[in-house]
This record gives structure tokens, C-alpha cells and sequence, in this order.
């Protein structure tokens, strides 16, 4: 079958035109963290999409069952109906107790779908064992699986029903302690680590309190409590969390060869280089052929004997050489103007970086 390319995206914002963010929607802060829990559990009522006969699924719901006095024979259990699953959240920083937050439940057997089932409640565990949320509730499903009765057992599924959602389902029941401001002192670190701006976050929020910031590395400010906020963290926090800069991005293309999609920045840069593409085109049709003896044959039987057609064809290319161009935008059209396809354009890319001749961060993922 013919190779069809995928949607190209590019997202280039003009170098003269960045826009200014604030503090707090480039930093957090240290010590105020999320932290990953996970959990084993079961789901009931999945009306037959459930594991089949599995032994350590029937074993939980043995065990379950104890958990409420009634003594039951593994043996005789079924499974149809009930999901061994795991269960993931992540609990916020300064997360209370009783605050509620989402939880992923995904099956670890071989159930065919968790649409309609209810998770039992069940302990979410840290890194170090500790109990800190309990999950339980509906799921919901983005997706279905469901058969049409037809010839052969055929069924329709859309996404992966085998993975849901709770949202609010799991309960914190203990808080994990952070500490802001410890020996008067704040670090914020960087989502996206770079020197410059580390440089000019350190620079503006010295503009508001005089000699206060130093910028530690690419990822880390550290900023000195002003006495005035002493005790007072938060406020201070606060206070430098409003203050707007001027982040830099650099230059950067991220290229996702499964999807086929294209992101880059404003800074990228390309060089005066030659390119010569063409287009390779690969056709196979698969046929049946019927074969079977004639009305009047005294021996012989039908039968059926598969063929296969492939085509290769392809165009022949040409040098197009490419100027300096100031812009990521008037490269990406210049390459348009070939007309070259996204999955052509990821090869072109990467063969300008090999060049060097691409004045960017490549990354292929």
C-alpha cells in the first residue's frame, strides 16, 4: 500500500515578537514537588470483558472476600466479571488530607475492556512504602470494544479501553512534608533549563529586591529571603512569582517519526546548502486467484492461489540550493516550494544537521 505522509506542524514564533512570562509560569519551586504513588487493585462488573480465569486474579478476589468474613473456594470462582489492575496518581505538593486526586487504572491481565467497571478501594503506596491515598470509584473508559455478532466473532474498538480514568478517586489520607525557605533561602528551578534565562530571571527579580539572586547553573536561582519576609515565605513567593521576563528559547527542531510531526523554534538557523530529493513510491497488491477444473474434469479440485504485485517507481531529483535564510518559516517554504512531504522533510532535516549546516538542536524521538 502506498505511504501516505502524515501532518506537518511547525510552530515558529518570530524572534521579535517573544513574549514576556512571568516568574511563576517558568520556575518551581524546590522542595515543592509531586510525587508518584501506585497501587494493586481490583475492578468489578465488567459483564464478561474481564480476565479470563486468571489464577492471581481469582487469588485477590479470594483474598478480598476474607476480607469481609466469607470463606470461599478459589477453585470454584470465576473471573469473567473482575480485572486485576494497577492504579497511578500523583499527589500534588502541599496536598492535605483529605484533598481528592486523579488516579489512572490500567489492566495487568488480559481483560479485554474496563468500560463500566467500579475500582475497590484501594491503597496507594509512595516510594517508601507508605500508604498516603485511597482510590476507589467509577472508571471512565475513552474508548470501547464491542463485538457486532457477525461472521467470524469481528469487533470494533476505539483507543484502548483497557486504560481508564477516576477523576477525584483517590482520597489523600497523609500529607508528605515539604519545606520552603529553609535557612532563609529560596531556589527556583527552571522547566526549561537555559543560562540566559536563568540570567535574566536572577537580573529581574534583583530589580525588585537589590542583591538578593544569584543564578546557581542553567536550571537553578537561588534567591535570599529579604528579612522584611521572614516567616513569611509564601508572600515572598508570591511577591517574585508576578515579576515578568523575557525567556530565551534556543534554537531547536524535534522531529517525531512516529506521528510525523515537526516542531521548531524561532532561532533556528540554516546555512547556504544544496538539497536534492526524490520520490520513492512503493506499491503491493495482494490478489486471489481461484483455480478449478472444468465442468466435465474426471480428476482435480478448486483452489485457491495468492498472488502479490509489487511496484516500485520513482522520480528523479534535482539540486535546489538554499540561501541563508533568517527564518524557520521561509526555510519550511522554500522546502514546500519543492514539494517535498513531511516524511521526505524529516530525512532533509536530519541530512542538513549531519552537514552542518542546520544551526539547531536536533531531536528525533
Amino acid at each position: 500500500m502506498k505511504f501516505l505522509a502524515r501532518t506537518l506542524l511547525f510552530l515558529a514564533v518570530s524572534a521579535v515578537s517573544v513574549q514576556a512570562a512571568r516568574v511563576k509560569d517558568l520556575v518551581t519551586v524546590d522542595g515543592g514537588r509531586d510525587n508518584q504513588l501506585v497501587g494493586y487493585g481490583l475492578v468489578i462488573g465488567l459483564a464478561g470483558d474481564g480476565d479470563s480465569d486468571s489464577p492471581m486474579t481469582i487469588n485477590a478476589v479470594a483474598n478480598s472476600l476474607r476480607r469481609f468474613g466469607l470463606t470461599v473456594d478459589a477453585e470454584e470462582l470465576k473471573s469473567e466479571n473482575v480485572a486485576a489492575v494497577m492504579i497511578t496518581a500523583d499527589i500534588p505538593p502541599f496536598a492535605r488530607e483529605g484533598t481528592r486526586i486523579d488516579v489512572t487504572v490500567s489492566s495487568i491481565g488480559d481483560a479485554e475492556s474496563l468500560q463500566g467497571g467500579v475500582l475497590l478501594q484501594t491503597p496507594l503506596l509512595g516510594a517508601d512504602d507508605t500508604v498516603y491515598a485511597v482510590a476507589q470509584g467509577q472508571i471512565a473508559v475513552g474508548g470501547y470494544l464491542g463485538g457486532n455478532g457477525g461472521a467470524g466473532g469481528a469487533t470494533v474498538q476505539k483507543n484502548h479501553p483497557t486504560v481508564g480514568q477516576i477523576a477525584n478517586g483517590a482520597i489523600v489520607e497523609r500529607e508528605i512534608e515539604m519545606e520552603i525557605g529553609k535557612g532563609g533561602r529560596v531556589k527556583l528551578l527552571l522547566r526549561n533549563p537555559d543560562y540566559n534565562t536563568a540570567s535574566k530571571l536572577a537580573e529581574g527579580i534583583n530589580v525588585i529586591f537589590p542583591s538578593s539572586t544569584i543564578a546557581v547553573d542553567a536550571a537553578a536561582v537561588q534567591v535570599t529571603i529579604p528579612e522584611m519576609y521572614l516567616g513569611r515565605e509564601v508572600d515572598f513567593i508570591s511577591s517574585i512569582g508576578g515579576i515578568s521576563i523575557e525567556p530565551d528559547t534556543p534554537a531547536r527542531i524535534i522531529i517525531n517519526e512516529r506521528t510525523g510531526t515537526i516542531v521548531a523554534t524561532a532561532g533556528v538557523r540554516v546555512s547556504t546548502v544544496a538539497v536534492s530529493h526524490g520520490s520513492l513510491s512503493l506499491t503491493i497488491a495482494r490478489s486471489q486467484n481461484i483455480s478449478q477444473p472444468g465442468p466435465f474434469a474426471q480428476a482435480g479440485q478448486t483452489a485457491v492461489a495468492e498472488g502479490t504485485e509489487v511496484e516500485v517507481t520513482e522520480e528523479l531529483g534535482a539540486f535546489h540550493m538554499i540561501p541563508d535564510y533568517p527564518t524557520i518559516q521561509q526555510v519550511t517554504n522554500a522546502l514546500n516550494a519543492m514539494g517535498v512531504s513531511t516524511r521526505e522533510m524529516m530525512s532533509i532535516l536530519q541530512a542538513m544537521k549531519s552537514a552542518g549546516a542546520l544551526q539547531a538542536e536536533l531531536i528525533i524521538k
